[in-house]
């Protein structure tokens, strides 16, 4: 049976990816972090991890080349809030950490409530608000 599901993400500077992390509001693991190599954090109520690597430590894990996520996704992380004042708080943290938002918060069809953006190192986040009372039947 599976436990847990740990997102490894390659970082230029994990001192920085740090602090942006920190200012959105996710939870530093110092026990698995050092500060150099590797941060870890635990989001959400489920405590789903995101372990952060210094490039060169994530591509000896992988043993492949790390692609530049400003030119193409490899991956959209969507994150899951309880209301729309949660999303527009979160982008505007995000903003203020220095991560783009490259999808405003907006509605999208008629349940959906969202926006995306891009953390320093440009790995793609989505977050969401899903209306169910209004999801269509």
């Amino acid at each position: 049976m599976i436990g847990d599901i740990w997102l490894n993400l390659p970082v230029k500077s994990i001192a920085k990816a740090t602090d942006f992390f920190v200012h959105l509001g996710f939870s530093l693991n110092a026990n698995q972090s050092d500060g150099k190599t590797r941060a870890c954090f635990a989001i959400g109520k489920k405590n789903v991890v995101v372990m952060l690597f210094a490039e060169e430590l994530f591509q000896k894990f992988t043993r492949s080349n790390i692609a530049d996520a400003a030119q193409s996704a490899e991956i959209l992380v969507s994150i899951g809030v309880e209301s729309r004042q949660e999303v527009d708080d979160l982008a505007q943290k995000v903003v203020e950490a220095g991560g783009v938002l490259f999808s405003a918060p907006a509605e999208s069809q008629g349940w959906l409530y969202g926006c995306g953006f891009s953390d320093l190192d440009g790995h793609r986040w989505n977050v969401l608000f899903m209306d169910m009372s209004r999801l269509p039947s």
